[in-house]
């Protein structure tokens, strides 16, 4: 009888082994995952949009283009002409002096004078400023000089012919009247003529 209890027992446990394992095959997923345990995520991927946040941008990388000094198709501005200049190019005159006084210094008659020339855009017409240059110097004139005079000296604006003393006196009483006069030397070096030029008030 002890034997036969015995083999009831074993019997016994042997079922209940089975139940225990045929519970947990039932409990269980198809593909043999524990019930109530999270399915496994899948490994992150980076996205397009955030790669390219990543990285910087070309355009950004490159420096801004310089401005060029002159814009296509704009003219450069035309530098302003160059200042008219003096219709003579001597600051002295050949033949031309200012009339300043007389002195018979020497034995010989001497008119104390002053060179020059013709101020920028002048020319020796009426109206005209003769501007001397330098220090005063003396020329000897002949006594048989060949003299015309207008106004101030003679009244009228056409050219006379004076003598060398009407010109001495008038000179002897207006002093450094800076009259303008064009002149010739002769082969002594004195003057051989002397025509006073007109000059409007």
């Amino acid at each position: 009888m002890r034997a036969v209890r015995d083999g009831r027992r074993a019997a016994l446990a042997a079922l209940a082994v089975c139940g225990v394992l045929a519970l947990s095959a039932c409990q269980g997923g198809a593909d043999g995952s524990t019930p109530g345990a999270p399915a496994p995520s899948a490994p992150a991927t980076p996205s397009t949009t955030s790669s390219a946040a990543a990285k910087p941008s070309a355009s950004a990388s490159k420096p801004a283009p310089k401005p060029t000094a002159v814009a296509t198709g704009v003219k450069k501005p035309t530098p302003p002409a160059p200042a008219a200049t003096c219709d003579h190019k001597m600051p002295i005159a050949p033949d031309m002096l200012s009339l300043r006084r007389y002195t018979p210094e020497g034995g010989s008659h001497n008119l104390i004078v002053k060179h020059g020339n013709w101020s920028c855009g002048s020319k020796d017409t009426e109206g005209a400023a003769f501007e001397t240059v330098g220090k005063e110097t003396f020329i000897p004139i002949a006594e048989s000089a060949k003299i015309t005079a207008t106004a101030p000296i003679l009244s009228g604006v056409d050219p006379k012919p004076i003598t060398l003393h009407e010109l001495i006196s008038w000179v002897t009483a207006h002093p450094d009247s800076g009259l303008p006069f064009r002149y010739h030397l002769g082969a002594d070096g004195a003057i051989d003529t002397l025509d006073e030029i007109y000059l409007s008030d």
